[in-house]
């Protein structure tokens, strides 16, 4: 037989587009339509009631609309011709969609004249049901609140625009009406057509010269003999018939098992403010429930738990259809957090309230208790990850995203992986390779042909759904899943729960192999970087919370102040929302950050308010100054978490001028010397009688690379950015502006392009670190700078903090692997060294860094190593102006440093001392007695008890015998997990009277629930 095959594909290509899929709707007539354009600030959303009963203007199909940003209400009205009786019809609501960009332009949610939501129109769900089928005669009124969300990601992509923020992006009308119709809608066409679409993609994906293949290509062939192309509804039965013995066909026994989970990962920002993902999150679930009233088999997963509040605050009547289908078991709230956050930059204790706060609502609301994480979309994934999860009453993991690497594809899809303190959690990467499958032909056979656990394990899981800007599983969808659920050459797909999936993949697979360290994702490196007072918000939103909890928990046990329960509860929540991972990376439109900007600054100023009030009742009335210590380590004779008078330490400090320019400052402990340029040229140990600057070298140097990546410019760097480099070495001014017994402070000042650095040097009493303050007036387009420090440190690693403790990456490119890590995340330290020295490099706000090694080509040919941090970028895409203005950095070298130097130093620069005034000092609520063990949150329980929760862990790596000793009277004290329910799976502790013992292993956290005798 000839080999036709290419005739049969594009013969059916073209009597899909062009003949069936026309004759969907045989049969329509036009609605009529008005328009009313909410007024007051450009698109802001008004309330349903008054959307309804607004004076609308008559529109035409064709017509216009839609400002950026902007919100249409629509009416709606028609009657059902009486001929159409018995068939079923439905309106075709068309607002100018282009199909190709679900979740990415306008969209709208219907509701019925008394304001109940029927569902939401998108460019791929454009249709409302009337009647199946319908009496003739009805009459139908809807309103439609359209949001006219312009689009960001057009094509080409990554063009710079100035319509990603309300206030730039202009009033041109985005959209025209593109059809407005009731309409028949055939039954037996629209199945035809489902028909055709899986068995024509099946087709395509199956060998050439396997039976299969062959006989699926003549069923179609007879199937569209049959169609009469000008009677495509009368014919269509028929050729289904043509169609039944292939789609009748069973799968193979040996057949991959794909669980689908209906899915629409909604971004809690991106390329669309927080106030329009309230919206979004409407109109799909709205589709979603009324989806599963239709469609039996069908179960739908929504994560995020701040989505579910946002429906529960603003549209109360979707929210109870969410109520009634979670507790019917078909609408799975999944992942357990507030946001799917970044897991790379929020800090530890942050990282745990995702959880705390996520899983605690929907244990509230729901009754539901999730063991899975639920990240598909998160760049990347921090070493401490895996103990958190599981500390939170959690023991699975699902992502997608490490499938965009760039370099090395990852060597299993299922997996157990290994955090740094050695917990393992059963994880799984999809290998359909995205996290809106839409369960077509090539995206099955993909999943089964990619699936690197083949021979072992035979389960996969498909997120299903238009994603990113939401939409959700469509019919078509579901009809697609009916067809594949046994279906010859094809894998099998299944509606399950994520937690159904993850029970049967553990139980087949027990003994899975094991990945230690980082989830890294080759890409979207650049993150890290972007959106520098965003990051900067974030880390001192954290920081703020350590001390509204510390402080208040001190003041609520020993002064009687009112504990601030529900003010930290919804400012933690604001923070978490603003870890999402397009709002904390940077990744998001200029409105996101502009609101970030403005939200942080008054997280800001609530806190410090609820800090001073908690150090007022704590230290009273007086003139005496106190120094308020809310770091985890004893400083300045002040104990940790202690207020007391400061005690001067140390040699006083010098300063000199240097020859050839510049200054010398010392101290007793340090001797560093700054040249003329400005730049560290020294930085000596006295104690060790060691030098920490590379020979040759300069320390605190600016560089500025160009940055232009491929793609994904917010998002990317890529590595040829390294090619070329400038120094700023170009000093207008080095001069010594302080000079004290106590400190000494050269200011340096340089300008380059359009742009101006002054920074502020300071050796303090007593002090072994350089405190470097940097401000920048940053206008550079497309440029990444950085401030480098070269090492005399042979190091073929190095240590950098990340949740709980730190993990080492190498400083070599000996592999692929090591090569792609050339822009890593570290919170508030990065510490190389050899056995008996080191140094630190401690930060208050950046992330991104890289190091590298060299070895010097003179006679001494010794190893040095150079940590550089990153300070700032200026990409275009999706806001034009990243970055642009203003931008403080503080930053400490620390020569001699061990890792718990390190430590104790990036919290001593992240949470500075405060001076206040007082009657008197003020005792830790908590000691530890152990510099290892370091107190991470001191605060009262959640249940309103009044108990103490503390919560800790083991910070150098190494095994720590601790006693915790608290200044009230003990009464219990157990170990719970995160959300503060006793848990057997902390260490044995000991009681001795009000102290309680324990000993942590490596990088342990522990959770302390301590009771008051007093209160008993």
């Amino acid at each position: 037989m000839h080999d036709d095959r290419a005739l049969v594909e594009a013969r059916l290509k073209r009597v899909l587009d062009e003949r069936i899929r026309p004759a969907l709707y045989p049969d329509s007539v036009p609605l009529e339509v008005a328009a009313w354009v909410a007024p007051g600030e450009p698109g802001e959303p008004v309330a349903v009631t008054e959307g309804l009963a607004a004076a609308h203007t008559p529109v035409a199909v064709g017509d216009a609309w839609g400002a950026p940003w902007g919100t249409t209400w629509f009416k709606v009205l028609g009657e059902v011709p009486a001929e159409w009786a018995g068939r079923t019809v439905e309106a075709v609501l068309d607002l100018g969609f282009d199909e190709r960009m679900p979740g990415f332009q306008c969209e709208a949610l219907v509701y019925l004249p008394d304001g109940t939501p029927v569902k939401a129109i998108n460019p791929r769900n454009q249709w409302v049901r009337v009647g199946a089928p319908v009496r003739g005669g009805e009459r139908v009124e809807w309103h439609l609140e359209a949001a006219s969300n312009p689009v960001i990601l057009d094509v080409p992509p990554f063009r710079p625009t100035r319509l990603g923020d309300r206030e730039t992006a202009g009033s041109e009308p985005q959209y025209r009406l593109a059809r407005m119709d009731l309409a028949v809608f055939d039954t037996e066409v629209w199945e035809l057509i489902q028909d055709l679409e899986v068995l024509g993609e099946l087709m395509l994906e199956l060998p050439v010269d396997g039976p299969r293949r062959w006989e699926v290509l003549r069923a179609i062939g007879r199937a569209l003999d049959v169609v009469d192309l000008q009677d495509v509804n009368g014919t269509a039965g028929a050729a289904r018939a043509e169609l039944a013995g292939v789609l009748a066909a069973p799968a193979g026994a040996s057949a991959h098992r794909i669980s689908a989970v209906g899915h629409a990962h909604i971004d809690s920002a991106w390329l669309w403010p927080l106030r329009e993902t309230v919206r979004k999150v409407a109109r799909t679930t709205s589709n979603m429930t009324a989806l599963l009233e239709d469609e039996p088999e069908f179960v739908y997963t929504m994560s995020q738990a701040q989505q579910y509040a946002w429906i529960k605050e603003h549209r109360p009547e979707v929210y109870a259809k969410v109520k009634k289908a979670v507790a019917e078991g078909r609408f799975v709230p999944a992942g357990g957090m507030w946001v799917e956050s970044d897991t790379n930059m929020p800090g530890s204790e942050a990282m745990a309230r995702q959880f705390v706060h996520g899983k605690r609502f929907f244990l509230e609301e729901f009754g539901v208790e999730n063991e899975e994480a639920w990240l598909p979309d998160t760049f990347g994934f921090a070493a401490g990850l895996p103990q958190i999860i599981r500390a939170a009453g959690s023991k699975w993991l699902l992502t997608q995203k490490i499938s965009w690497s760039q370099v090395n594809a990852f060597p299993h899809h299922t997996f157990r992986w290994e955090g740094i303190d050695g917990t393992r959690i059963f994880t799984h990467f999809p290998p359909v390779d995205t996290y809106n499958c839409r369960l077509a032909g090539s995206e099955i056979a993909h999943a089964a042909r990619n699936f690197k656990d083949k021979g072992v394990a035979r389960h996969s899981l498909a997120p299903t759904g238009w994603g990113d800007g939401g939409g959700g599983t469509t019919r078509e969808m579901i009809a697609k899943a009916r067809r594949l659920r046994d279906l010859d050459g094809s894998a099998t797909v299944e509606w399950e729960k994520p937690a159904d999936f993850f029970a049967k993949a553990e139980a087949e697979y027990p003994h899975a192999p094991v990945w230690v360290g980082e989830l890294y994702l080759e890409l979207h490196r650049a993150t890290l970087t972007s959106q520098a007072k965003t990051k900067r918000g974030n880390r001192r939103s954290e920081q703020l919370l350590r001390e509204a909890e510390l402080w208040s928990a001190t003041a609520a046990v020993t002064a009687d102040h009112r504990y601030p329960y529900q003010e930290l509860d919804r400012i933690w929540k604001t923070v978490l929302l603003h870890q999402f991972h397009d709002i904390l990376p940077g990744s998001s439109i200029a409105w996101v950050h502009r609101e970030a900007a403005q939200t942080y600054a008054a997280v800001a100023v609530e806190l410090e308010g609820i800090i001073a009030a908690a150090l007022t009742a704590l230290a009273g009335g007086g003139d005496r100054e106190l120094v308020v210590n809310s770091a985890p380590h004893e400083r300045g004779g002040v104990a940790a978490g202690a207020v007391a008078p400061s005690v001067a330490e140390g040699a006083e400090v010098t300063a000199a001028p240097r020859d050839g320019g510049g200054f010398t400052l010392g101290n007793g402990l340090l001797r560093i010397e700054i040249d003329a340029r400005g730049l560290v040229v020294s930085a000596y140990d006295c104690t060790a009688e060691r030098e920490a600057v590379a020979p040759g070298g300069a320390a605190n140097l600016l560089q500025i690379h160009p940055d232009f990546p491929n793609m994904w410019d917010a998002w990317d760097v890529d590595a040829f950015y390294r090619n070329v480099v400038t120094d700023l070495t170009d000093a207008d001014e080095v001069t010594l502006v302080e000079v004290s017994d106590r400190a000494a402070t050269v200011r340096v000042i340089r300008g380059f392009g359009d742009s101006r650095v002054v920074q502020s040097l300071t050796l303090a009493r007593g002090q072994r670190r350089l405190d470097i303050d940097t401000e920048v007036d940053w206008h550079e387009t497309e440029k990444f700078l950085k401030v480098a420090f070269p090492l005399d440190v042979h190091a073929e690693r190095y240590a950098a903090e990340t949740q709980f403790g730190h993990l080492y990456r190498p400083t070599h490119t000996n592999t692929s692997w090591e090569a792609a890590k050339f822009e890593a995340c570290a919170h508030r330290f990065v510490h190389v060294g050899e056995p008996d020295w080191g140094v630190a490099l401690v930060n208050d706000a950046t992330y991104g860094h890289d190091v590298t090694r060299t070895v010097r080509d003179d006679g001494d040919r010794g190893t040095t190593t150079t940590v550089r941090l990153s300070l700032l970028r200026a990409p275009r895409f999706p806001d034009p102006e990243t970055d642009q203005g203003p931008h403080r950095f503080r930053h400490a070298l620390v020569p001699g440093a061990t890792l718990g130097d390190a430590v104790r130093e990036g919290h001593r620069i992240n949470l500075p001392e405060r001076r206040i005034t007082g009657a008197a000092a003020v005792p830790p609520l908590v000691t530890v007695g152990n510099d290892a063990t370091v107190i991470t949150a001191v605060k009262l329980a959640d249940d309103l008890s009044g108990d103490v929760v503390v919560r800790l862990h083991e910070a150098h790596g190494g095994r720590a015998a601790t006693t915790l000793t608290t200044a009230f009277a003990l009464g219990d004290a157990v170990t719970t997990d995160l959300l503060e329910r006793p848990t057997a799976d902390g260490p044995a502790i000991e009681r001795q009277g009000d102290s309680v013992r324990m000993r942590l292993r490596p990088f342990q956290i522990v959770t302390l629930r301590l009771s008051r005798a007093d209160e008993r």
